[in-house]
């Protein structure tokens, strides 16, 4: 059983408050809806749940997952394979700029030797320099991340906070479910079939008027 110091820590770590800036991204979202093609709860939640099962969701939870067992020589390859695995230039700004935030406080705040690593791949190492739980940390990860989403169509679709947080809700099993599968996971199983939200990404690079970076 997770500690309450473990909870948290864990909690400040993926806060609103924690300055990573997770809501100046849309992961392509905003095009989507820009496009009309997510209009409502029911798509939204189609959308995010894709995301989570079959694009970023999963892998970042392999990234993590791996960054967390192993030893401080292997992570700058594990980094690397992150960056690659970013389908655009707006996805890897999304994952580089938050990791290097991330990497930026829990340096200074938890003295820990963390530097310029994507998103995912600093979250698991900075979980394992602290001793926090794995899965509980990926579970905490893709709920933030979903959350991030969903507020994105909360403000664009735009869905009322009532329905917003009805959907947050609704799928914050999936991000338990997809943590327990990531746990028992490598990065041979890394893999993605989100198409579209990879080319919405890019679409967004050249969208004439938008509010989020990706």
């Amino acid at each position: 059983m997770a500690t309450a110091t473990e909870i948290l820590t864990l909690t400040q770590w993926f806060s609103p408050a924690f300055p990573v800036g997770a809501f100046a991204y849309s992961h392509g979202l905003e095009w989507v809806i820009d496009a009309g093609d997510v209009t409502n709860k029911e798509q939204s939640e189609a959308w995010i749940s894709d995301v989570l099962l079959h694009g970023a969701g999963w892998n970042d939870s392999l990234f993590l997952g791996a960054a967390y067992r192993a030893g401080s020589t292997d992570v700058d390859e594990i980094d690397a394979m992150s960056r690659a695995f970013s389908a655009s230039a707006e996805r890897l700004k999304e994952t580089r700029l938050q990791g290097e935030a991330f990497c930026e406080i829990i340096a200074k705040v938890w003295a820990a030797d963390l530097k310029g690593l994507t998103y995912p791949v600093a979250v698991g190492r900075a979980a394992r320099l602290q001793g926090l739980p794995l899965e509980l940390t990926t579970q905490f990860y893709l709920q933030a991340f979903m959350a991030n989403l969903a507020a994105v169509t909360m403000r664009l679709v735009p869905l009322g906070q009532t329905e917003g947080q009805r959907m947050i809700r609704e799928m914050t099993p999936l991000c338990s479910q997809v943590a327990a599968q990531a746990s028992c996971a490598a990065l041979d199983d890394l893999g993605s079939s989100a198409f579209l939200s990879d080319i919405a990404s890019m679409k967004h690079e050249t969208q004439h008027s938008r509010i989020f970076r990706t």
